[in-house]
């Protein structure tokens, strides 16, 4: 081979690796917010349709407590960030619950399993959400002023992204903190038990209401989260939760409907495959790549990548 054939290479594997390592960086935070979505379903069968807008309700909350205590300056450009997402998916969690309560827990008693009601209940909650926020934040879009988006880190040929790194580094922390939390906590267990068997946990003493209550708010909190870190790099207006609505589906039906594992993995395989795919194809393209890739492997493994037919939370 000529010399230029040999730089052509090279050039092509750095490009490979950088697109990897963006990919790995993206796809930690597409499974985050997936997991969230994926803890609702495993839980309590819902399809829910609004749950990228709850997302753009973290990027707002962490936007405005962030302008509320004067900017980056008040803990640095990393820990701010943190705490920022930290109160926004709280109080968007606290909100899920109060819409458990007074909304979700009266469709799931009504609809008496079926599927229609939720449907319909989740698209209209996700109209309201998109719509109030137009109403009270307008459609100019906002993002948060970190420096961390503009920086990186160097290793070879290879950069690093500040702001992604840190986003990818706090979704790995939550996503293992919620596993440990279902598999080795009371409550955690609880919420399994009463996924797999609603009546049998009645009848051993678990309030299978609380539980789903509880479940709900903790998935709305980390989807928030994940949409707080992401506004870090990523401007964002009332409709963002659309751009996303697909990818997050998608995460959770090809890494194994009601498994929180396999929603994590699906998310971070559709990160990388986006980001490799811009490396070939322009970039306009990147998402028809994912579904196509989406639509074989569930057409091969109809239960998902990495679940199981009998896979539970």
């Amino acid at each position: 081979m000529t010399p230029d054939t040999w730089n052509d290479i090279a050039f092509m594997l750095e490009l490979l690796a950088q697109a990897l390592v963006t990919g790995i960086f993206m796809g930690g935070v597409y499974a985050l917010m997936s997991v969230g979505l994926g803890l609702i379903f495993g839980l309590m069968k819902v399809i829910n349709f609004a749950q990228p807008d709850f997302m753009m309700l973290g990027m707002y909350g962490a936007f405005f407590c962030i302008t509320f205590v004067g900017g980056m300056g008040f803990a640095g450009p990393f820990l701010t960030p943190l705490l920022a997402a930290l109160v926004a998916a709280l109080a968007v969690g606290l909100f899920g619950w109060l819409i458990h309560r007074g909304l979700m827990s009266r469709v799931l008693s009504e609809s008496q399993g079926g599927q229609d009601a939720q449907v319909m209940m989740t698209l209209g909650l996700s109209l309201i959400l998109q719509n109030g926020a137009l109403l009270l934040f307008g459609a100019n879009p906002h993002t948060i002023q970190t420096p961390l988006s503009s920086e990186a880190w160097s290793l070879d040929f290879l950069f690093f992204n500040k702001g992604k790194a840190l986003s990818f580094g706090v979704a790995i922390a939550l996503t293992v903190i919620l596993q440990l939390f279902m598999t080795r906590t009371r409550t955690g267990k609880s919420m399994r038990a009463a996924a797999d068997n609603p009546e049998a946990a009645v009848y051993m003493g678990i309030d299978v209401t609380f539980v789903h209550r509880l479940g709900f708010a903790i998935g709305i909190a980390i989807t928030a989260a994940a949409g707080a870190l992401i506004a870090n790099y990523t401007p964002f207006q009332p409709y963002i939760g659309m751009d996303f609505l697909i990818l997050m589906f998608a995460s959770v039906v090809l890494g194994g409907l009601g498994s929180i594992s396999g929603a994590f993995w699906g998310g971070m395989t559709i990160g990388m495959m986006q980001q490799l795919s811009t490396v070939f194809l322009p970039i306009q393209l990147q998402n028809m790549v994912v579904f196509v890739a989406f639509l074989l492997i569930v057409l091969i493994r109809p239960q998902g990548l990495f679940g199981r037919v009998s896979e539970r939370i």
